[in-house]
């Protein structure tokens, strides 16, 4: 039986394994406009595409490790000790959880975040999971 916690805070979905292509989409196109950032020194701005890539992949294993991975990397790249130890056990165990369907609703998948912590989901975010039944 889940804890009361759980059970108004984690999101119960079914097996997913494939996200849907549309999804994939959205989720290459905040992939991009990181790496874009990046490369122009926007760091800030880098780090907030990466958030939302995880919040619209983390329902799904591959995309959900994915922006977890860009989240090491970007860390390494701006040598941040705090946020390359907190991305090592997300980018372990957070394709696992997706795909027992048990995840925090909108976490933002940074080290500065407890790996468990539902948060709010922007509204922009918002519709275009609503767009493929997942929330």
């Amino acid at each position: 039986m889940l804890s009361e916690y759980k059970r108004k805070n984690l999101v119960r979905m079914k097996f997913h394994f494939k996200i849907p292509l549309g999804l994939k989409k959205h989720v290459n196109d905040e992939l991009a406009k990181s790496k874009e950032a990046f490369s122009k020194g926007e760091l800030q701005t880098s780090w907030r595409h990466l958030e939302r890539a995880h919040i619209l992949g983390q329902a799904y294993p591959i995309e959900h490790s994915l922006a977890h991975w860009h989240m090491l990397l970007f860390a390494f790249r701006v040598k941040n000790t705090k946020e390359i130890l907190g991305q090592i056990p997300r980018l372990v165990v957070g394709g696992v959880k997706s795909f027992v369907g048990e995840i925090p609703l909108g976490n933002s998948g940074g080290a500065n975040v407890p790996p468990l912590k539902p948060m709010e989901i922007p509204s922009d975010l918002q519709e275009i999971l609503s767009a493929y039944k997942t929330k």
